[in-house]
């Protein structure tokens, strides 16, 4: 396998990094190097994910569907969990630093203020980088351990399979903060319509188990078996050629649309930016006042 390396997009060096310098690591291994392997670094922050994270993960994307030889991606974390979401308290949360825009055509956020900076990061930096990564050309395999929280519920939604361990939990609780479930909206469609209501409706976390049982996860496998039943996964995918996985990929894909995904999401993040804007003229805070603290807090406290 080769060296894991550091990726960072163009637009950015290591001095805009801070203390954490490899947000996103990159190596490819397996039968003839056809794995690309991703791994979420910012493990002393539980993975959450800050813009350089974001921007050098597609990079790490943009690597891998480049590559001829790869032909599948493994999506994975360091440390005891996943993804804990969004960055919303960390000391390297940044708007200010300056990335190319390459999720979707719009004006750069990081020179507006208010609504108008939320709704343009939001459509480039959540939507559109998860519906980029859902429409990346090569199967992509999501490897959850520990916490996947809200926005890790986002990237893991987006890949095509995803194997969790036994120790793996769920949860997207942003209705605590007024707000009706992450950006990316698949919730009704991963989950069904009741258990999609549920999860939002209570805020609790549910278990790998259980994401099994729903049909939102493929596998569940002991934790220390991890690993090996991706690797046996992803072994199989590169025996088929890449045009069967490509089309097989893209059919499934255009099924979903038809049965309404992208419309649906778009609805609803309307309704998203309407719940920041409301809680902002309410309080002055477009999270409704609560912070990563008093969200870890309040799941603590409701299962």
């Amino acid at each position: 396998m080769a060296m894991s390396e550091a990726l960072i997009p163009p637009a950015l060096g290591p001095a805009d990094l801070g203390p954490d310098s490899t947000p996103v690591a990159y190596e490819v291994g397996g039968p003839e190097n056809a794995v690309a392997y991703v791994t979420l670094n910012r493990p002393e922050y539980r993975n959450a994910q800050n813009s350089v994270m974001t921007y050098s993960l597609d990079a790490a994307f943009r690597r891998a569907v480049d590559d001829a030889a790869v032909k599948v991606v493994v999506l994975r974390a360091n440390g005891k969990h996943f993804s804990a979401g969004h960055d919303i308290g960390t000391p390297e949360r940044d708007f200010d630093a300056f990335y190319d825009n390459v999720a979707t055509l719009h004006w750069d956020h990081t020179d507006r203020s208010g609504a108008d900076q939320r709704l343009a990061r939001e459509i480039e930096v959540y939507m559109g980088m998860c519906r980029r990564w859902r429409d990346i050309p090569k199967p992509v395999i999501a490897q959850v351990h520990g916490a996947c929280i809200a926005g890790g519920l986002m990237l893991a939604w987006v890949c095509d399979f995803i194997v969790a361990s036994d120790d793996a939990f769920f949860s997207d609780p942003v209705a605590r903060m007024g707000i009706p479930g992450v950006e990316y909206f698949a919730h009704a469609f991963v989950l069904g319509p009741r258990r999609a209501k549920e999860i939002l409706f209570t805020g609790e976390r549910f278990t790998a188990a259980q994401a099994a049982d729903w049909g939102m996860v493929n596998h569940v496998v002991p934790r220390d078996e991890l690993a090996a039943k991706v690797d046996a996964i992803a072994e199989k995918m590169v025996t088929m050629p890449m045009q069967g996985l490509f089309l097989s990929k893209k059919a499934v894909n255009i099924c979903e649309d038809q049965m309404g995904l992208r419309n649906s999401m778009d609805s609803v993040f309307g309704w998203h930016h309407y719940a920041h804007s409301a809680n902002a003229e309410a309080g002055g805070d477009s999270l409704g006042g609560m912070d990563a603290k008093s969200m870890k807090s309040a799941a603590q406290q409701g299962g």
